[in-house]
């Protein structure tokens, strides 16, 4: 079967590894362009090389971002851009006749999410976005385990993704103290989806948020000394309630000089599980039964390693066999929902009642995508 040919707009710090992947890791895509509104840039990465002088990506062209759109060839396009502009460019996507694949958050806002599943379901296109990661070994593994009853009854969960930003490292981090970025919006998406993917979908939530600074200060060596405003919440709490009964709590925060947290655990009746990070595809998976030891579970799934295109891999599947893509834009869209309730909770005071939904992404069987 023909490769789906995939282009990409955004250059930036997260592209190198969907360039690679989507370059050589999954024999159903074919990567064929990038773009970005600085041209340069698209350029520099069709230019890289390897240790031995060899250009990396040597089918790869550098475009003009209304040039990809307008490629006939082209049928998905991957949304790398910050999160600000997500939208804007989705929807150019999808008035180009391509789907599209956006890198989390779907969008910004509520209404923007709702506009782009209704304008991809118009014109008969699928839109997803990341993360992917729940399709990676170590989470596959864990709902497996559930699914097959070694915890019993899910009952309860919890999630934890505490650090102290960005700006200690990251050559622009700007954006992760601006709508769209901060705790929730940033690494939420990965703790959220892999639970959605575990128990299925949110029915109402109550939240507290909090600002430790209204300033950060840049200690990374490019930047050093400059200032940041902060215009966002970075710390967030989130208490869930699950279609199925069960319960969650969810802390994300950018206050936390260091801490012993867990990353993901689910409860159940007869056991308990422990999810590795969310952020990553492969383990440990800790299982712990009545009158037992914790143990570590053979993975039983493959993409162990960084498989960050993987959902768009599963996309171009889902375009050849006409079933659902996995990182739906509806599941995206039901996460972007979760994350706004924590934040309309806390600033109401009140329960919120999701009005979002999405079916659960079917389990990854195989090896699905390689050559």
């Amino acid at each position: 079967m023909k490769p789906v040919s995939v282009g990409i707009i955004g250059c930036g710090n997260i592209s190198g590894i969907y360039l690679k992947n989507l370059s050589g890791l999954f024999g159903n895509v074919r990567l064929v362009a990038c773009a970005d509104i600085d041209f340069s840039r698209a350029q520099a990465k069709v230019d890289e090389k390897d240790e031995a002088g060899n250009r990396l990506y040597p089918d790869l062209k550098a475009m003009r971002v209304d040039g990809l759109l307008a490629d006939p060839e082209i049928r998905i396009v991957v949304n790398l851009t910050i999160p600000a502009a997500h939208y804007e460019v989705a929807k150019k996507i999808l008035e180009a006749g391509k789907c599209a694949y956006n890198e989390k958050p779907l969008t910004l806002s509520r209404e923007q999410g709702k506009e782009l599943l209704a304008l991809a379901k118009e014109k008969g296109l699928l839109i997803g976005g990341a993360p992917d990661t729940f399709l990676g070994a170590g989470i596959q593994t864990a709902r497996k385990l559930i699914e097959d009853g070694w915890i019993g009854r899910p009952v309860s969960a919890t999630a934890f993704m505490c650090c102290h930003g960005h700006e200690s490292w990251h050559p622009a981090p700007e954006f992760y103290y601006q709508p769209g970025g901060g705790p929730m919006f940033d690494m939420g998406p990965y703790y959220l989806t892999a639970l959605v993917n575990l128990l299925g979908t949110v029915k109402s939530v109550a939240g507290m948020t909090s600002r430790a600074f209204d300033e950060r200060i840049c200690t990374s060596a490019n930047r050093n000394g400059d200032i940041l405003p902060v215009d966002v919440e970075t710390s967030v709490a989130g208490l869930m309630r699950f279609a199925s009964g069960a319960v969650g709590t969810i802390i994300t925060s950018f206050d936390v000089w260091g801490h012993n947290l867990p990353l993901i655990e689910v409860h159940g009746t007869s056991g308990s599980l422990s999810v590795p990070d969310p952020n990553g595809f492969g383990g440990p998976v800790k299982l712990k039964r009545p009158g037992q030891d914790w143990k570590e579970i053979p993975l039983s799934h493959n993409y162990a390693e960084n498989s960050r295109g993987l959902g768009v891999a599963d996309m171009a599947r889902a375009l050849t066999d006409g079933k659902n893509a996995r990182a739906s834009g509806e599941l995206a869209y039901h996460v972007l929902d979760i994350m706004h309730a924590f934040h309309d909770s806390s600033d109401s005071g009140a329960f919120f009642e999701l009005q979002s939904s999405c079916q659960i992404p079917e389990p990854l069987e195989g090896d699905l995508f390689r050559f």
